[in-house]
């Protein structure tokens, strides 16, 4: 992200240090409760009378579901919910199509709906959208109220909206179109190196069962087979109900993030006016640490590694090689990934603050 100095934030800690397996569920657990233990126990205690919102703004890929889903894991899923526009969007395209709850959900649309087309002819933009055009922003703020209503009050982190310049100022009213008038809301903006959601995007398998997804260079499977004939390796799905499921790439990932650079200059151009807003709370989210700055911020263990594998043919097993990874962010500076949970560890941290405690 250029123009915008995302700070590095500092996962180090003073004291005694430990090391943490950020693959495993149960370290992770213990990882956060080490580095940041006093700060999660404060959001426990905010979130049992209160809530906030917090609209995520990053580029397609930087991470938004995941780091919302680890900080609800960590501080209260049932009080915190990941609500994604797109999400809500292609539920609502479907349902009509399949005739399922269509009137429902024409009637909800109904009551929440106050824009300049008919309520048809934006149900007709809904059914023929694509990825080059936006809905009118009034129809996607009543689909995101009618979802929003069914659910509990809660926590929310808003992942899709804004969309476009326009819908900034929009969402800064959006708390008040879902009754939550008074509670605290933020942006949280996300630098990601183009780089790093590339190769994302590249090596991204998942399973054609469960959906699973895992990353053939940065996430791999437990299990992972060699295809003698294409002398291509392949991951076996973790999931014990998906027995020897074979994961596949989705089409078109391969080309990475060429197809969608339209996206991500507007998604660079949503960032910056939003962090040139006056008057709404700001988190800054890096992904990235500079190779020659690392050993000063973050912990060995917290570095994103990749992975390569070599096939051994006497053995006929194959052997996966592990070091971390090293790539040029957005300025061309050599630069580390850093795993999800140390994202989310600058969240939790930074949410504290926001919420003034």
């Amino acid at each position: 992200m250029r123009d915008i100095n995302f700070p590095i934030f500092k996962t180090k800690i003073k004291g005694p240090t430990r090391k943490f397996n950020l693959a495993d569920p149960k370290e992770i657990q213990e990882y956060f409760e080490f580095k940041a233990g006093s700060e999660i126990k404060k959001l426990r205690e905010y979130l049992k009378k209160n809530t906030f919102i917090a609209y995520l703004l990053g580029k397609k890929n930087s991470g938004k579901g995941t780091y919302s889903k680890i900080f609800a894991e960590i501080v209260n899923k049932e009080r915190v919910s990941h609500v994604s526009i797109g999400d809500i969007v292609r539920k609502s395209h479907q349902e009509i199509l399949e005739q399922k709850n269509k009137e429902e959900l024409i009637h909800r649309l109904s009551s929440n709906y106050r824009g300049f087309l008919p309520i048809e002819k934006a149900i007709e933009k809904l059914l023929s959208r694509n990825t080059e055009t936006l809905l009118p922003t009034e129809f996607i703020l009543a689909l995101a109220k009618g979802e929003i209503d069914k659910m509990e009050r809660k926590a929310l982190f808003i992942d899709g909206f804004p969309r476009d310049l326009d819908q900034i100022s929009y969402s800064l009213f959006f708390r008040d179109l879902i009754g939550y008038r008074s509670d605290p809301d933020v942006f949280i903006l996300i630098d990601v190196p183009g780089k790093v959601i590339d190769e994302r995007m590249k090596f991204r398998v998942v399973c054609p069962n469960c959906q699973t997804p895992r990353n053939l260079r940065l996430h791999p499977a437990k299990e992972v087979r060699y295809d003698e004939l294409s002398k291509k390796f392949f991951f076996i799905c973790d999931n014990p109900t998906c027995q020897e499921i074979k994961m596949v790439a989705k089409e078109g990932d391969e080309r990475g993030i060429e197809p969608i650079k339209r996206r991500f200059t507007m998604d660079e151009r949503l960032i910056k006016q939003a962090f040139a807003l006056y008057g709404i709370p700001r988190i800054l989210l890096r992904n990235s640490v500079p190779v020659e700055r690392v050993k000063e911020y973050v912990d060995d263990y917290e570095i994103t590694p990749e992975y390569n594998y070599k096939w051994i043919e006497e053995d006929k097993k194959v052997e996966i090689i592990e070091k971390p990874w090293v790539f040029p962010d957005d300025k061309g500076v050599p630069s580390y990934s850093l795993l999800p949970p140390a994202v989310v560890l600058s969240l939790i941290k930074q949410m504290v603050d926001v919420l003034h405690f």
